[in-house]
C-alpha cells in the first residue's frame, strides 16, 4: 500500500489563527516573518532536493514555541534577579518590558522581625497593660486575670508575652548635675549675661560634647544598680519579681507592654493580591516586534531545532520506504538526536547571556574595570609644581 505523506509545497501565507495559541498571530513582524521563517527552515533542512514532510502549521507552531521559549527564559530570568524588590507589589500590572527599580521593601521586610524582638519597630502590634501591685507583695502570676488588666478589645485568652515593663527610677535626666552650671561665681556671671543662669540643664547651653552628658547620666544609672536598691524586676515565664518590695506609697500599679503571640506567629502578615511567589509575579509573552535582532536571531535557530525535532519524529514513524529493487532508510533517529542537542546548547547560550545581565555581575564588571583604570592611573607619572 503506497503511503501517502503530505510535503512542504514550497511557500506558505500566514493568517492570524494558524497557531495553536495564538499568542502572537496579530503582531504585524510575527506575521510578515512566519512565512520567511518557514521557508528559511524547510530549505535549511534539504528542500528542494529533499521531500520535508512538514506543513506550513507545522512550522508556524514552532515559531511561537520559540518565541514563547525566549519569552520564558527571559522572564524567569528577571524574576529570580528581581524577586526581592517584587514582593508584596500588586499583581494586576504586566511587568513585561517595564523597568524594576531596586528598593529596600524585601530587606526590610526582613529586618521588620528582628525589629519586633529589638522593640523598634516591626510588623506586630504593640497593645498595653498594667499589673495592680499590693503592698508586701512581691512576686506576681501574669497569668491571673485579677492581677494583670490587658488592653480594652483584645482577647484575654491568647498567649501573651510582655515586651517592656515601665518599672524604673525617676530617668537620669532628671537628676542630671552639670558640674558647669554655677560651679563657680565667674561661670555663673558668664550664663547669666548671655540669659541661660536660670535654665535647668536640658536647656542651657554650654560648648561640651553630646557624649559627656550620655556619660553622666549612664553614671547615674549605674549608680543606683550598685549603690541603691534599684528599680528593676526579673520576669520568667509568668512570674513577675519586682524591686525593691513595694509598699502603700511608692506605686500602685506597673503599666507594660506585649504583644499576642498568635501575631509574632503568623506568617500571612501581607495583603492579597499581591507578589509572593514565583507563580504570581505577573511577567507575560514578550511582544515579538520589541525583540531585537539578536533574540530573534536566537529565535530563528531554536525554530530551526524544533522543527528538526518535529521532522525526526515523523520520518521515525518509518523507518525505511520500499522502492522497486530497493529500499531507502530514513534519518528520523538523526535528526532527533541532533535537534535535541542544539535545543540544549541553545538554552545554555541564552541562560549564560543572562547571567552576564545580572545586576551582581554588572557591578562585579564595574568594580574590575574601576579597578583596572586605577592601576593605570598609578603607572602614570605625577607632574611637580613648582612653585
Amino acid at each position: 500500500m503506497a503511503v501517502n505523506v503530505p510535503i512542504w509545497p514550497g511557500s506558505s501565507s500566514f493568517f492570524p489563527g494558524d497557531t495553536p495559541f495564538g499568542f502572537y498571530d496579530y503582531d504585524y513582524s510575527f506575521q510578515t516573518e512566519a512565512d520567511k521563517l518557514a521557508v528559511w527552515c524547510a530549505k535549511r533542512l534539504g528542500y528542494p532536493l529533499s521531500d520535508i514532510e512538514l506543513q506550513d502549521g507545522n512550522f508556524y507552531t514552532c515559531f511561537e514555541e520559540a518565541v514563547s521559549e525566549y519569552s520564558a527564559q527571559l522572564n524567569s530570568y528577571n524574576i529570580r534577579d528581581n524577586m526581592l524588590n517584587l514582593f508584596g507589589a500588586s499583581t494586576g500590572s504586566n511587568l513585561t518590558g517595564k523597568k524594576v527599580s531596586p528598593n529596600f521593601g524585601g530587606l526590610i521586610d526582613i529586618a521588620e522581625e528582628y525589629g519586633v524582638e529589638a522593640m523598634s519597630g516591626g510588623n506586630v502590634t504593640f497593645y498595653t497593660g498594667s499589673i495592680n501591685i499590693t503592698a508586701g507583695q512581691q512576686i506576681y502570676d501574669l497569668a491571673d486575670p485579677t492581677v494583670v488588666k490587658l488592653e480594652s478589645g483584645i482577647p484575654g485568652t491568647d498567649p501573651i508575652e510582655i515586651k517592656r515593663l515601665f518599672h524604673n527610677a525617676p530617668p537620669a535626666i532628671a537628676r542630671f548635675f552639670d558640674p558647669f552650671i554655677g560651679s563657680g561665681v565667674g561661670t555663673q556671671q558668664m550664663l547669666d549675661s548671655f540669659g541661660f543662669g536660670n535654665y535647668s540643664p536640658g536647656v542651657s547651653f554650654m560648648v561640651m560634647p553630646i557624649y559627656a552628658d550620655m556619660l553622666r547620666m549612664q553614671a547615674i544609672e549605674l549608680n543606683d544598680t550598685v549603690r541603691r536598691s534599684a528599680y528593676s524586676f526579673q520576669m520568667s515565664n509568668n512570674r513577675l519579681r519586682i524591686f525593691p518590695l513595694p509598699d502603700a506609697t511608692n506605686f500602685k500599679t506597673i503599666h507594660f507592654d506585649y504583644i499576642l503571640k498568635s501575631d509574632r506567629s503568623n506568617p500571612l502578615k501581607g495583603a492579597t493580591g499581591t507578589i509572593s511567589d514565583y507563580s504570581n509575579v505577573p511577567y507575560e509573552n514578550v511582544t515579538y516586534k520589541d525583540v531585537n535582532s539578536v533574540g530573534r536571531q536566537w529565535i530563528r535557530r531554536y525554530t530551526l531545532a524544533l522543527a528538526k525535532e518535529m521532522l525526526g519524529y515523523i520520518r521515525g514513524k518509518y523507518s525505511s520506504l520500499p522502492i522497486p529493487n530497493a529500499e531507502i532508510t530514513l534519518n528520523g533517529s538523526d535528526l532527533i538526536g541532533a535537534a535535541q542537542t542544539e535545543k540544549e546548547g541553545l538554552i545554555t547560550e541564552l541562560k549564560e547571556i543572562l547571567d552576564t545581565m545580572s545586576r551582581q555581575a554588572q557591578l562585579e564588571r564595574k568594580q574590575a574595570e574601576s579597578e583596572a583604570l586605577q592601576s593605570q592611573f598609578n603607572k602614570m607619572p605625577m607632574k611637580i609644581y613648582i612653585g
